[in-house]
């Protein structure tokens, strides 16, 4: 089967039980699949457009309820659909961060954290990790003393992960934001591996600033994501266009800045949507899936020589392993090299590891049954021994 010349149909999903650790909370669920296809086409929410012309405005499809949805989902009190949780540090970040502003990040802020503070000229900062990969409250206060001390500035704006994208632990949020609120810095608390996944609560958090990905963790489609914000800062991230033509004297209407106007155009919008009622549903039994992913991490420690490197007990599925005195001692000699561990996976039906791996690697078990969550643990110990390494009982 494909999908045209030269583009094979995926089929991860349904052949494999992957653990891959971006994809996990972004497989779509049936009602999903049907908005791919009913809304496919690139304008195809625009059916119903009327003015203001703007996207949380439409109500044929409900985007308009979708979007007051999404903000009482998050206990925020405005949310607007944005093209992936950068599109939102983007925003927040153009709407707050002038050139040459301090602006604080942590020792595991994403990649595009940083980019969003670039492009606005800001300077970014970070907020370093303690022994046991956490970013705590005593250690942004330090730096933000730091940074006032230094710069003669306090910082526009924090970023914190609520669980970062290499170990996936989870941070103390709420006393970070309260620390930062303490010098009047508002909190951009990046959801990215939360929202839709657990329970997110904006306001018991303090955040000024949530956003979500919904392609990561919401059941969408790609690139999808969702910025929410307080009525404090609802003005000034959400601002409308004053922009004029100088020669036709144009004006555009309600468009606003940060936003660049509509943000998602037909099925990214619709198909986030249509899982909208799966995922806040799930997101009630996250404790599950926690049980489920300490059963893998637990058959994994009783390979002598595998470490956790996340917190452990898991308190999210995402989770990084180092397997440098179990698996790679194998790979030493085996004759697939490092690849004999992802090799000897897809035989048993699980892929999403990175091909390669024995040393240090993620892996993200969110949305397995007990009965996967079994199986992959038992293939785990199963490798290993047909492999000679040691296990405990």
């Amino acid at each position: 089967m494909n999908c045209g010349d030269g583009i094979d149909t995926r089929q991860i999903d349904e052949l494999f039980i992957n653990l891959d650790p971006i994809q996990a909370g972004g497989r779509l669920t049936t009602d999903a699949m049907k908005a791919v296809l009913a809304y496919g086409d690139g304008y195809s929410v625009c059916d119903h457009c009327t003015k203001p012309f703007r996207l949380d405005h439409i109500s044929k499809p409900p985007l308009a309820e979708f979007h007051r949805d999404l903000a009482s989902f998050l206990h925020m009190d405005v949310a607007r659909l944005v093209p992936g949780a950068r599109r939102g540090f983007q925003a927040v970040a153009s709407a707050l961060v002038k050139p040459d502003d301090p602006v604080l990040l942590t020792a595991y802020s994403h990649y595009t954290e940083f980019l969003s503070v670039e492009q606005s000229r800001g300077i970014a900062f970070e907020i370093p990790a303690n022994e046991s990969h956490i970013i705590t409250a005593d250690a942004a206060a330090d730096r933000i003393e730091e940074v006032i001390r230094t710069t003669g500035k306090k910082p526009a704006l924090m970023f914190v992960e609520q669980v970062d994208y290499q170990y996936g632990n989870l941070h103390p949020v709420a006393d970070l934001i309260r620390v930062a609120h303490q010098y009047d810095v508002p909190v951009l608390c990046n959801g990215a591996y939360t929202i839709g996944i657990m329970d997110v609560n904006g306001k018991e958090l303090g955040a000024d600033f949530l956003v979500g990905s919904g392609h990561k963790s919401m059941a969408a489609p790609a690139p999808s994501g969702v910025l929410a914000t307080t009525n404090e800062w609802a003005d000034t991230v959400f601002r409308t266009t004053g922009i004029q033509g100088d020669l036709t004297g144009r004006t555009f209407g309600v468009k606003e800045v940060e936003m660049m106007g509509c943000t998602l155009m037909g099925v990214t919008s619709v198909g986030m949507m249509a899982s909208f009622p799966h995922v806040k549903r799930r997101v009630k039994e996250f404790d599950t899936q926690l049980q489920y992913v300490n059963r893998i991490v637990d058959a994994l420690l009783s390979i002598i020589g595998t470490k956790v490197l996340s917190e452990y007990p898991r308190k999210h599925t995402l989770t990084r392993m180092n397997t440098t005195d179990s698996f790679d001692t194998v790979a030493k000699t085996h004759k697939k090299k490092g690849f004999f561990l992802t090799s000897a996976l897809r035989d048993r039906g699980i892929t999403g590891i990175l091909a390669g791996s024995t040393r240090v690697w993620k892996f993200n078990s969110y949305g397995i049954t007990k009965e996967q969550a079994d199986y992959v643990a038992e293939s785990f110990l199963e490798i290993a021994q047909t492999e000679g390494l040691p296990c405990s009982s």
